[in-house]
């Protein structure tokens, strides 16, 4: 491993966070995750935070392990394997990275002082303050762009089209309650079909698509909460497929930590 002495740990192990991870190792740096007890990931096929709830899961040939113990992170990282913590906070150990992909667009907890580099993602970060560097989420010209001063454009409350459809393609819980499905990640759905319920509430499709994401089965959530996603390109999108934002912005963060070691020599 290229730059085995450099621990990266990130924390929030969806689908942005798995791009993170996967341009890192492939980089040749170890790799931990910081994940919820419950994630409440959409794009669970293609997120290394499915290893809570499952144990283990490989995502495009790069494998992750749930552990208990922070002893444990080293020897893992250090083979190759993504080892996944249930921590809300920060594990100790010698790290020299930390990167903040849970995009809870706004600062939360992290500070520049959790380890040597702090990277963090989208917006509601200030490069310099919250963190060495912020890398824009956004898509467009300037996605996956390192800052290291300032903030990237501010979040603009809709998605980006997919298909020339924005907003109504995010799947949100219509009430609190418990989350149960009846389809399944990467089938076919029609305009107003069933998908499954938030307690007694139904959610449907709102339109013909692809169902590319759901938020775990019995989850509790609160109204509003983004609970899935489906692609209107239908039977030509891929839902077991990292995305192109995911490792855009995974470039970006691998762009910052290059730089760091550049400049640090």
């Amino acid at each position: 491993m290229l730059f085995a002495e450099h621990l990266c740990v990130i924390r929030g192990g969806g689908d942005l966070g798995t791009g993170v991870a996967l341009c890192l190792s492939r980089a040749g740096f170890p790799v931990a995750v910081c994940e919820l007890a419950d994630p409440l990931t959409v794009r669970r096929s293609v997120a290394l935070s499915s290893a809570v709830t499952r144990g283990e899961v490989t995502v495009e040939g790069l494998t992750a392990r749930l552990v208990d113990d922070a002893g444990e992170v080293w020897g893992l990282a250090a083979g190759g394997v993504v080892p996944v913590l249930v921590d809300y906070g920060l594990p100790r150990v010698p790290r020299s990275v930390v990167v903040d992909a849970r995009m809870a667009k706004r600062p939360l907890d992290t500070r520049p002082d959790d380890a040597p580099l702090v990277v963090a993602l989208g917006p509601g970060f200030v490069a310099g303050e919250d963190c060495h560097a912020v890398v824009e989420t956004l898509r467009g010209s300037h996605m996956g762009r390192v800052l290291w001063e300032g903030s990237t454009e501010p979040d603009t409350g809709t998605p980006a089209p997919v298909g020339g459809r924005t907003a109504d393609r995010v799947l949100r819980a219509p009430v609190d309650g418990t989350v149960g499905w009846d389809r399944r990640i990467g089938d076919l759905v029609e305009a107003g079909e069933v998908l499954g319920r938030v307690g007694d509430r139904e959610v449907t499709a709102p339109f013909d698509g692809l169902v590319r994401g759901l938020i775990l089965d019995g989850i509790k959530v609160a109204s509003g909460t983004k609970v899935g996603d489906v692609d209107p390109r239908g039977k030509t999108a891929s839902a077991h497929e990292v995305s192109d934002k995911a490792l855009a912005v995974g470039g970006g963060v691998l762009e910052a930590v290059l730089t760091w070691l550049n400049r640090t020599g």
